[in-house]
C-alpha cells in the first residue's frame, strides 16, 4: 500500500533539493540541443535505477535499531542541509553533444550525464535516507521518482523561464531548513524513544 502522506513528503523533500542541482542545468542545456522527448526518456531511466538504489540502502538501514537509524537519520539531515547552505552556485557544465540526433543517442548520452553526476548525489543520499526513516520503500521511492522526474521536466522543457522568476537561492535556502527540520525531529525522536 502506498501512502499518499509520505509519497508527499518525499516529493517535497527531494523536488527542492533537486532542483538547484547541476543535473537540472544538465537537462536544461541538452533540452535545448535536441528533442526534448529523447532527453527525458535518457535522464528518468537514470533517475529509476538511482531511487532504486537509494531505497534498496536505506530499507537495508531498516534493519538496525530504531533508535540508531533515526540518530543516523537525523544527522544526515543536517549534513545535507548543511551542504545546501554552504554550496556555491558552480556555473553551467559543458555537456558533450552526440554526433546524431537518433533516439538511442541522444537518450543515451542524457542517461549517461545523470548516471554519472547523480552517483552518491545529495538526492541520493536523502532518498535512503527517508526510505530509512519511514520504511516504506514503494512511497518513497515512488515520491522519489516523481520529484526527479518533474525537476527534469522543467529543466528540459522550462528552466530558462523558472530561474528567471524564482531565485536559485531562495529554493536553496528552503529546501536546506526542511531538511534541517527533519533532521532535528529525527534526533528528538531517538533521543525520546
Amino acid at each position: 500500500m502506498i501512502s499518499i502522506t509520505v509519497t508527499a513528503v518525499v516529493f517535497g523533500v527531494v523536488f527542492l533539493a533537486e532542483l538547484p542541482d547541476k543535473t537540472a542545468l544538465a537537462g536544461l542545456v541538452l533540452g535545448t540541443r535536441y528533442r526534448a522527448s529523447y532527453v527525458f526518456a535518457g535522464v528518468a531511466a537514470a533517475f529509476a535505477l538511482h531511487v532504486a538504489l537509494a531505497v534498496a540502502a536505506g530499507s537495508v538501514l531498516t534493519l538496525l535499531p530504531q533508535q540508531l537509524v533515526q540518530a543516523l537519520t537525523g544527522v544526515l539531515f543536517l549534513g545535507g542541509a548543511a551542504v545546501l547552505l554552504l554550496k556555491k552556485g558552480d556555473g553551467e557544465e559543458e555537456v558533450r553533444r552526440p554526433e546524431d540526433q537518433s533516439f538511442w543517442k541522444v537518450a543515451g548520452a542524457g542517461f549517461m550525464l545523470i548516471l554519472v553526476a547523480e552517483f552518491g548525489d545529495l538526492t541520493q543520499i536523502m532518498t535512503a535516507n527517508l526510505a530509512a526513516r519511514y520504511d516504506d520503500p514503494l512511497s518513497v521511492g515512488l515520491g522519489a521518482v516523481l520529484a526527479l522526474w518533474t525537476v527534469a521536466g522543467l529543466g528540459i522543457v522550462g528552466g530558462k523561464a523558472l530561474m528567471k522568476r524564482v531565485p536559485l537561492t531562495l529554493i536553496t535556502r528552503i529546501a536546506a531548513l526542511l531538511m534541517l527540520a527533519l533532521g532535528v525531529w529525527s534526533l528528538w525522536e531517538a533521543i525520546a524513544g
